[in-house]
């Protein structure tokens, strides 16, 4: 039985929230071709990580004996999360673009997880494992694009996930959502729609196949 570790980090419920949507897509076709495996869902908007501080930081790089009280404490947290991310078969995360970047509440969980030693730089406990990232976005920042090199999201996610963690890390890109909201993009509606559609179909199809392949691995 796999295990897929769901992160949101959309402030807004899914009905208006391509990053939830197109990551819920994901999750129901995962659980249909793999209805044994189990979701382990963290919704950061809700139920934010605490930032790290550095009693937390230091206490990563301490054996537990070694930890004061005020380290074992902030470490306790730290632990949980990357516990939970290690113990997963698959990741999936809904990573919206904010101001140009990814949510304070999405970085803050990173920071949580990313220890060198143990997850990080060289370390083993991650390595190969899938990650699957929803990067939505309201505008256009591909090549050829009138904003093309301002998108701060995939740069930084595929260095934390592929360089850092050594993980294997996979995009689904929902663009031009902010036609549906905008009255001055709505020449771009079609567009959006067709990004949109996309999108939900690249989620279901890359969903089924990463479960296949899950199940024969067990």
């Amino acid at each position: 039985m796999a295990t897929l570790l769901h992160i949101d980090s959309s402030v807004l419920p899914v009905s208006d929230s391509a990053s939830r949507a197109v990551a819920d897509t994901f999750r129901t076709s995962w659980l249909q071709q793999h209805p044994d495996g189990f979701v382990i869902y963290r919704d950061l908007a809700a139920n934010p990580a605490s930032h790290i501080s550095a009693a937390a930081q230091h206490a990563g790089y301490l054996s537990p004996e070694e930890h004061t009280v005020e380290q074992a404490a902030a470490f306790a947290e730290r632990k949980e999360l990357i516990e939970e991310l290690e113990a997963a078969d698959a990741v999936l995360i809904g990573a919206p673009m904010y101001n140009l970047s990814v949510p304070s509440t999405l970085k803050a969980w990173i920071d949580n997880v990313v220890l060198i030693g143990r997850t990080a730089m060289g370390a083993a406990t991650l390595a190969g494992k899938p990650v699957i990232i929803i990067a939505s976005r309201g505008g256009a920042y591909g090549p050829g694009t009138p904003r093309e090199g301002y998108d701060y999201v995939q740069n930084y996610l595929r260095g934390v996930f592929e360089m850092m963690l050594g993980m294997e890390v996979e995009f689904i890109v929902p663009e031009l959502t902010g036609a549906a909201v905008d009255p001055s993009m709505s020449e771009l509606l079609p567009m959006y729609e067709e990004s949109r559609y996309r999108a939900h179909d690249e989620a279901a199809t890359r969903a089924q196949n990463l479960a296949a392949k899950l199940v024969e691995a067990v």
